[in-house]
């Protein structure tokens, strides 16, 4: 029997939270994210893990897990990710997808507006963003689209600027 394997989108991405009441009040009355499911497990090996899954549109999800006593996680780990791995900025990042420019500096008002600390729009020639952290210090964007993406958009993988830096 084949099966064609068609590329569906995301279904959802799960990262971790040490305060899920701030996490969940960030997504759902800043971002605007609707929580759609919130349980419990218990692990094994002990302890309880709240989980919550936030509606991000399209069908696409946002998942945080609180460990709460359970052995071999640490109480201080960092729920930001990039600290932890030694990374400056916000080198790991989660982009969310607004229409057009308009709407991106709607975003950005409303951030503002919210006590959110957020840059100001950046231009990176294809598509523009916006940057902020949630409660966990994630980096989070906002991002459209402002032109289709073209061949040129790939001229750089071609360059020795590129190419000299391969590891393979």
């Amino acid at each position: 029997m084949s099966v064609e394997l068609e590329n569906k989108g995301l279904h959802h991405l799960g990262l971790a939270t040490h305060d899920m009441e701030a996490t969940l009040d960030f997504y759902e009355n800043v971002l605007g994210f609707p929580a759609r499911v919130c349980d419990l497990m218990n692990p094994q090996a002990g302890g309880t893990i709240r989980h919550a899954f936030l509606d991000t549109g399209n069908g696409e999800l946002i998942a945080f897990m609180e460990c709460n006593d359970v052995p071999g996680v640490s109480d201080d780990f960092d729920a930001g990710i990039n600290r932890g791995l030694g990374i400056q900025g916000g080198m790991i990042h989660f982009a969310f997808k607004v229409e057009n420019p308009d709407e991106l500096q709607a975003r950005r008002e409303h951030l503002a507006d919210k006590g959110v600390e957020v840059t100001d729009v950046v231009d990176h020639g294809w598509c523009q963003s916006i940057y902020f952290h949630d409660p966990n210090r994630l980096q989070l964007e906002y991002c459209c689209l402002t032109s289709d993406f073209t061949a040129e958009l790939l001229e750089d993988r071609r360059a020795p600027g590129w190419t000299s830096l391969s590891r393979s």
